[in-house]
């Protein structure tokens, strides 16, 4: 391909919990040129979940080789890097830049003691949520950094840096210690209401603040380059524009053309490994319910996660012997799959809980009660979520639901929520909304452009539609009842 003729791309990373993707974007398209996969590895049990940040990197690396090499493109035609990784994940490193331990992933539970703890010292829910707009729960890290704290002091005083993972990745790529807003909020850290890193939750948990890395305005600025050191690993030129990047949920809003500039208050909901609702908002949100992060573009982007979603009842699948898709409604049966505790609610202890079993349930329905479990759980923190962004019920009932993730590609994931909800479901062609968020980043970083709005005007995606049913309120009357009377039981 003659040099004149090579089309100027982007690269977006989406560094999850159990593999890298990597898109190729056309700068001026948004067209997803080629696209590279990588996988890495979580080790735990009994409540830890871990990662060694060196296999993010490596499998990022491997993406990105992979991405490129499918494309065609040379690497001269990359004018703009972004990583977008998984939230709340606690990486603390030496003066190397090199992990002193495996990092503790967002679903690692064992800090749960200390996220309680945490909430009472500085004044309980509605204080943190006023302040930071967050309350510790398991997942946040500075939840995470307590417990290493106090579990494993002599790493904690070791450390000469702490980090997500994203900032992880940024920093391997321009050696600049940088974060974003989005990212940054879901630490516990972080103020939404002063956009700082918060003094006295520093105090309180007795990390100092040159240990974290600089926040930069927006998620899509340019924090740096390429190193050369980077740039030989990556098979690109230096000098290659890089974003500070945010967490996953933050370039998926991105992605789908979700803030200032695009859609407001139109809610999505992710059916992955956690399943996850978000809306974009301009307003603050303040609410113990919700986790009140800040978006990537200066708006706001209120979350709640569920730690049961897709594996979970993949797991079930897997201890009856059915494919994930034989399935039948669940009929009497109920089955709470928290087979890791549950952040929404929050419930960090709790296991799996099954009733109304009969003679003559069958496994199909088992399986099936397992996807209602989960399913219900997570719409019911949709419902709380909307509310927090102001809309009463009819008017939250109105707005189409945008489905996306891994379980979209299963129909039983799809005809659930579809049935439970009763919902206008759109959903989007593009499987990797959160690479193609991140690309919109990277694309910033080069040109200076708006990130949401240059999202909103590259090549529209094709979307699936499936129009609003009658709700199956049987089943979600008899679910929400077991929740409710179990919840004590599940706190124990």
């Amino acid at each position: 391909m003659p040099p004149h003729s090579v089309p100027p791309v982007v690269v977006g990373v989406d560094s999850s919990t159990q593999s890298t993707k990597a898109v190729v974007a056309d700068i001026t398209t948004g067209r997803i040129v080629a696209t590279g996969r990588a996988t890495h590895h979580v080790t735990g049990d009994a409540g830890a979940r871990e990662s060694d940040p060196e296999q993010w990197w490596t499998a990022l690396c491997d993406a990105v080789a992979a991405a490129l090499k499918e494309s065609g493109l040379p690497g001269g035609a990359v004018r703009g890097i972004a990583v977008a990784g998984q939230q709340h994940g606690l990486v603390v490193l030496d003066r190397s830049g090199r992990p002193l331990r495996p990092a503790m992933l967002w679903n690692d539970t064992r800090s749960a003691p200390q996220a309680a703890a945490l909430t009472e010292a500085l004044g309980g829910p509605e204080a943190w949520a006023d302040r930071t707009g967050s309350v510790p729960v398991a997942a946040v890290t500075a939840a995470k950094w307590r417990w290493l704290r106090e579990n494993e002091p002599r790493t904690a005083e070791s450390a000469a840096a702490v980090r997500l993972p994203h900032d992880f990745l940024t920093e391997r790529l321009t050696g600049t210690a940088a974060t974003d807003p989005g990212d940054a909020s879901g630490t516990g850290w972080y103020a939404t209401r002063t956009a700082t890193y918060d003094p006295d939750v520093l105090r309180l948990l007795d990390l100092p603040a040159g240990l974290l890395p600089a926040v930069a305005p927006t998620a899509g600025a340019r924090v740096g380059t390429l190193t050369r050191t980077a740039a030989e690993d990556l098979g690109l030129p230096e000098g290659v524009a890089v974003a500070a990047g945010t967490g996953d949920n933050m370039a998926a809003a991105v992605g789908l053309g979700l803030g200032a500039s695009g859609l407001l208050d139109h809610p999505v909901l992710s059916l992955g490994t956690s399943g996850t609702v978000y809306a974009a908002t301009r307003t603050r949100p303040v609410s113990p319910a919700v986790s009140g992060f800040a978006a990537a573009d200066g708006t706001y982007l209120p979350l709640a996660c569920t730690l049961n979603c897709t594996i979970a009842v993949d797991t079930i699948a897997t201890l009856l012997g059915l494919h994930r898709d034989d399935t039948a409604p669940g009929g009497e049966a109920v089955l709470l799959p928290y087979l890791d505790g549950e952040r929404t609610p929050d419930l960090p202890t709790a296991s799996g809980l099954l009733t109304g079993l009969r003679r003559t349930t069958t496994p199909q329905q088992l399986l099936g009660a397992a996807y209602e479990g989960a399913t219900v759980t997570v719409l019911r923190a949709l419902d709380t979520l909307l509310s927090i962004c102001g809309l009463d019920h009819t008017t939250a009932a109105t707005r189409p639901l945008r489905l996306i993730g891994g379980g979209t590609r299963g129909r039983t994931w799809v005809n659930t929520v579809h049935r439970l909800s009763g919902r206008h479901l759109i959903l989007p062609s593009t499987e990797e909304p959160v690479a193609l968020g991140a690309a919109a980043l990277a694309a910033t970083a080069a040109t200076g452009e708006d990130p949401v709005s240059l999202s909103t005007t590259w090549q529209p995606p094709t979307f699936r539609e499936l129009p609003p049913m009658e709700r199956d309120m049987e089943t979600w009357t008899r679910i929400t009842s077991v929740l409710d009377k179990a919840t004590p039981t599940l706190l124990a």
